[in-house]
């Protein structure tokens, strides 16, 4: 089966300022955010791996710009954070692993290759960056063995940050998907993952990426850092 990967690109995105949904930003380069995550898949995963988009704010100029694609509608996308739609997202996926990302995040596409390797194993797991540690971040700390034990923005202690691309492999998806139904509408997927480690003992192993580059995109400032990469 090929690997199955969801795109998050529901929300408004309103801090960034932009009347068009985030995703659809331009870059330096002319390409917009989620275009060169589509670059990047394809470097990864090959022309024909299927990507899931989960739309809600302005829509029909994401599906206009990816045609390609197939999408799920999170219809409460202004009530609602990614939790939810990451939850529509792995409802509506095939049997396997799923492999997500916020739609928001300009990436290294070698990171996609050391997701690839991951992904062949079947782990579940969480890319993070040890670089830094932002107070507005979702932070991780790990447990005894090197698995993810804690992950949100009230983390104390953190040892780095979650840079929003991740993999919930097939046996561990039910149990997410338990968990994301169980939080509340405006809790981040990461919450979901937090129970699910605590409560159904999953192990989300941490893979670094932090000689990589990876930005997510909320102010404008992270813009023009961002296209310095590209």
């Amino acid at each position: 089966m090929s690997t199955q990967i969801v795109i998050l690109a529901a929300g408004m995105g309103s801090r960034l300022g932009r009347t068009l949904p985030k995703p659809l930003t331009e870059l330096s380069d002319g390409r917009t955010i989620m275009q060169q995550q589509f670059d990047n898949i394809h470097y990864a995963f090959g022309e024909k791996a299927p990507v899931s988009i989960v739309v809600g704010y302005k829509l029909e100029h994401i599906v206009d710009a990816f045609p390609d694609a197939s999408f799920v509608y999170n219809e409460q996308y202004d009530q609602t954070n990614t939790s939810k739609s990451l939850l529509r997202a792995l409802r509506a996926s095939k049997d396997g692993g799923v492999l997500w990302m916020n739609g928001d995040v300009v990436f290294d596409p070698i990171a996609l290759d050391r997701a690839a390797e991951m992904v062949a194993r079947d782990q579940s797991f969480i890319s993070i960056n040890t670089s830094k540690v932002s107070d507005e971040e979702v932070k991780y700390t790990v447990d005894a063995e090197g698995f993810i034990n804690q992950l949100s923005k009230t983390v104390v202690g953190g040892l780095g940050e979650a840079v929003g691309i991740n993999y919930v492999s097939r046996d561990d998806k039910a149990a997410l998907i338990r968990q994301l139904a169980r939080v509340g509408d405006q809790d981040y997927f990461e919450r979901g993952i937090e129970l699910a480690i605590e409560q159904d003992k999953l192990r989300f192993e941490p893979v670094d990426i932090s000689d990589l580059y990876a930005v997510e995109i909320d102010f404008a400032e992270d813009l023009e850092r961002a296209n310095l990469y590209v």
